[in-house]
Formats: C-alpha cells, sequence, structure tokens
C-alpha cells in the first residue's frame, strides 16, 4: 500500500515499544512512523532492534518536537483514548475510523492516528487537536493494550478495508479436489460391499440408507487424496 495512515507516537517512553510499533505498522503495510519528543531520543538502538527488521526494511520514523507539528500536513486526525474528556468529537470504533480513514485516504486526503504515552495516554491538549477519537470496545474489566498491540488493532482494521482475500480458502496442498464422478465411485464400491456384507438388512429402507451415504460424501470438500485414502480403507475391510 502506497497511502496509508500516518502513526504518531507523542511522548513514547521506550525504544523497544518505538521498535515494536514500527514492526506492527509494516505487518500491516504501514510505513509512516511519527515520534513526538520521545523520551530517550532518536535514534534508538533498541528500537531498531525490538522492530526486527521494520525500521530497515520500509518503516521511516521521524521525529517532531511538538504533537501540532507532527499533524500540520493532515487532513483527519483520530485520537485514540479510552477515557472520556470533556471535549465534543465524534467517537469511532476502531473498524469505522479505518473505513473513514481509507475513503479519506481514497479522496487524496491525509490521514492520522495518534497514540500517546506507555503510562498515561494523551493528553487533552494532544486531543484538542485531533479531529475525532477511537474508543476500541474491550473487556471493560480490562481494557489495558500496550503501545504496539493497540496500533496492530488499528493497522490491521486499516489494511483489511483494502484486503481482497477471499474469506475462506481451501488448502489443498499437492493434491486436487476431487471429482464428483470420483466420490460417486467411492460411494458405489462402499455402497457394494455394504451390501456384499449383509449392512441392509430392510429391502424397503435401503433405499434411503444409499440416498444417504451418497449425502454424506457429497456434500463435503474431499481431495483426490482423501478419496484413495478411503479406498484402500474399505480394501482392507473388504478383503476380510
Amino acid at each position: 500500500m502506497t497511502h496509508t495512515p500516518a502513526i504518531i507516537l507523542v511522548a513514547p517512553q521506550l525504544g523497544e515499544n518505538i521498535g515494536m510499533v514500527a514492526r506492527a505498522m509494516l505487518n500491516c503495510g504501514l510505513t509512516d512512523l511519527r515520534i513526538v519528543n520521545p523520551r530517550d531520543g532518536w535514534p534508538s538502538d533498541h528500537a531498531n532492534r525490538a522492530s526486527s527488521g521494520a525500521l530497515e526494511k520500509g518503516v521511516i520514523a521521524r521525529v517532531f518536537d511538538t504533537t501540532a507539528d507532527a499533524v500540520s500536513d493532515l487532513h483527519f486526525t483520530l485520537a485514540t483514548t479510552a477515557r472520556p474528556r470533556d471535549m465534543i468529537k465524534d467517537v469511532y470504533t476502531a473498524t469505522s475510523a479505518m473505513e473513514t480513514a481509507h475513503a479519506k485516504i481514497t479522496d487524496g486526503q491525509g490521514v492520522g492516528v495518534l497514540f500517546g504515552a506507555e503510562r498515561t495516554g494523551l493528553e487533552n491538549e494532544d486531543i484538542a487537536l485531533a479531529s475525532a477519537i477511537i474508543t476500541i470496545p474491550l473487556n471493560p474489566d480490562f481494557s489495558s493494550l500496550n503501545l504496539a498491540q493497540a496500533v496492530l488493532l488499528v493497522a490491521y482494521e486499516f489494511m483489511i478495508q483494502g484486503d481482497k482475500t477471499p474469506d475462506k480458502q481451501f488448502m489443498t496442498g499437492k493434491t486436487d479436489i476431487a471429482s464428483a464422478d470420483t466420490i460417486d465411485q467411492f460411494t458405489g464400491r462402499l455402497i457394494d460391499g455394504l451390501s456384499d456384507n449383509g449392512f441392509f438388512k430392510s429391502p424397503d429402507m435401503r433405499p434411503t440408507v444409499e440416498r444417504n451415504l451418497i449425502n454424506l460424501f457429497a456434500r463435503q470438500t474431499w481431495t483426490d487424496q482423501d478419496i484413495k485414502t478411503l479406498q484402500g480403507v474399505l480394501s482392507s475391510f473388504i478383503k476380510k
């Protein structure tokens, strides 16, 4: 992705946390990292190590003196906070916020997401600069997230807005999906084997039982290897 939200860390305390944020960002294709007044300075060897290479492979980190400087080129900024504030602002979930962010970025606007310091979160002065608020609905009895977790959750929600991965994929490995004819040959052999061994006690019920067996195997997705394995199992029983 070439157009993504900026992740803005306000007064982060530990270089390790900045590095883990960069790692979470690149997992989701985000590369614009803005750091406001980091406590332990910048650059940071701790951040580089914790980023697992993200700060070398795509995430571009820039340092700003103030939050206002960091958001000055943006058109829409979201502040993450779990606490109610005495400000009138729209409040989004992470999902709806990133839906809005995706639409605005597609329209050519710059979008950023503010995250506060690890222990204290964002100050009211920082939130006042934001267009809206993100509040993530979590377990009310335990809603604590570390900085990288919070960034990953928001970044993932943005990534999936443009993701085209099917909701479900059947992993076939090195074998193909079995055709209807392949399955039919197996069920026919199974029914013949059952008949030879006296399985069908009632002639009147036999058509219904056969139909149930055919339906059982037809409604599943089988691979050629699955059917070969079942054919082998059936051969073993038939021999005995």
